[in-house]
């Protein structure tokens, strides 16, 4: 279960300015939030801007979620300054490869900006998408892992909570894996340390993905290499 902006990527905004201009035109408001939305769900990040804006619209955040995902559907084509993050195409396509894994996604994005942007980046291919966990499904993170297995073992069967890896850059990543009883993995690609991803709890901490071998080591229990001894 992989997280997306941090881990897999970096939209760089592409898809925020989407967010914004959305907010504006369902609200009336000028945007002028301030909202730490690192490792949070759309539901609960479009709570807080919404407070901030003093506006009562929860239940009007299905309709502002489709407002959202129709403007970032009418992004101009093409990655822009957006970037799968190194390494990352190379671990997944090696997953994809090994008919044990199912990879999929676990993610504060609401699901059609989460498929737009890893399709944006060349990774969707690798991933089912329709198994996935999304932000606008519940403002708690761990919610989504739930509903990422729930979904998945509908298709696949029982899994074993040893067999399920939540993989992100912060630590509510962490948490939320924690929480539900299944593996963290942290990846240092964001704004949180190595270090304060150990201590959150994660069972398993990399640097990034540029050392495959490593990578499938953790997500996949192959063998990294011996190193030559000298």
């Amino acid at each position: 279960m992989w997280d997306v902006d941090g881990t897999l990527l970096h939209d760089r905004g592409r898809c925020y300015s989407a967010y914004v201009s959305a907010f504006t035109a369902f609200t009336g408001h000028e945007f002028r939030a301030q909202v730490n939305a690192g490792g949070r769900t759309d539901r609960w990040i479009t709570a807080q801007v919404f407070a901030q804006h003093g506006i009562e619209a929860r239940d009007g955040f299905d309709e502002f979620f489709a407002r959202y995902a129709a403007a970032v559907a009418a992004l101009p084509p093409g990655p822009g300054p957006a970037q799968a993050l190194p390494g990352v195409a190379e671990v997944l396509a090696e997953l994809h490869a090994r008919p044990h894994v199912v990879q999929t996604l676990v993610t504060g994005n609401i699901a059609p900006v989460a498929a737009e942007k890893v399709r944006n980046v060349g990774l969707v291919h690798y991933l089912d998408t329709s198994i996935g966990g999304y932000g606008e499904h519940h403002e708690e993170r761990a919610e989504l892992v739930r509903t990422a297995r729930a979904r998945a073992e509908a298709v696949h069967g029982p899994v074993a909570d040893s067999d399920v890896l939540v993989v992100g850059d912060t630590e509510h990543d962490v948490r939320a894996a924690l929480d539900c009883g299944v593996v963290a993995v942290g990846v240092a690609t964001g704004r949180t340390s190595a270090a304060e991803l150990a201590a959150a709890g994660a069972h398993h901490v990399l640097a990034d993905l540029t050392d495959t071998a490593t990578a499938l080591a953790v997500l996949a229990g192959v063998p990294a290499p011996a190193r030559a001894e000298r």
